[in-house]
């Protein structure tokens, strides 16, 4: 699969073992929260591109914590890490700063990955309220308001993913 831009690949995988595990454990990309290892709570939210046969890629945001490993084969991924550049918020990460939608920020990476897939017309994005798309984040601290009226700001954008 691609990371970034970076072929990543894997030999002798447990068929069971999980995109959140691999991040945070192999990869030490510790952006990516677990908390239910359910898929309910959206703390591991990342985003997934698969190939279409016009080299088109669609992403959609997925739970890290309940995607198999093989499940990645021959796609692209982004985490948290993937937004912005080294000194610089990526526009959903400052929209968040910017309106106080994180308090103790553990759900923060969700969201952001959430807003980001929102932001690019992910699947299932298109046409739909915020709320919708934000159906699947979970916050306990800091209220949903200020994190919709963040999301209201996130200017719209396009990947480049050709």
């Amino acid at each position: 699969f691609l990371l970034d831009d970076a072929v990543v690949e894997l030999r002798d995988v447990d068929p069971t073992g999980t995109l959140l595990d691999l991040l945070r454990y192999r990869l030490r990309r510790i952006g990516t929260k677990e908390g239910c290892a359910e898929g309910d709570c959206g703390a591991c939210t990342v985003l997934v591109g698969t190939l279409d046969d016009q080299d088109q890629v669609h992403w959609r945001a997925v739970n890290a914590c309940i995607l198999f490993l093989p499940m990645l084969d021959g796609k692209a991924l982004l985490t948290v890490e993937s937004l912005g550049k080294p000194g610089a918020l990526h526009p959903a990460q400052r929209a968040m700063v910017d309106h106080h939608g994180s308090q103790c920020g553990f759900c923060t990476p969700g969201f952001v990955m959430s807003l980001y897939g929102r932001s690019i017309g992910a699947c299932g994005t298109k046409g739909k309220s915020v709320g919708d798309v934000l159906a699947g984040n979970l916050c306990r601290c800091t209220g949903y308001g200020s994190i919709l009226a963040a999301a209201e700001a996130i200017p719209a954008g396009e990947r480049d993913d050709h």
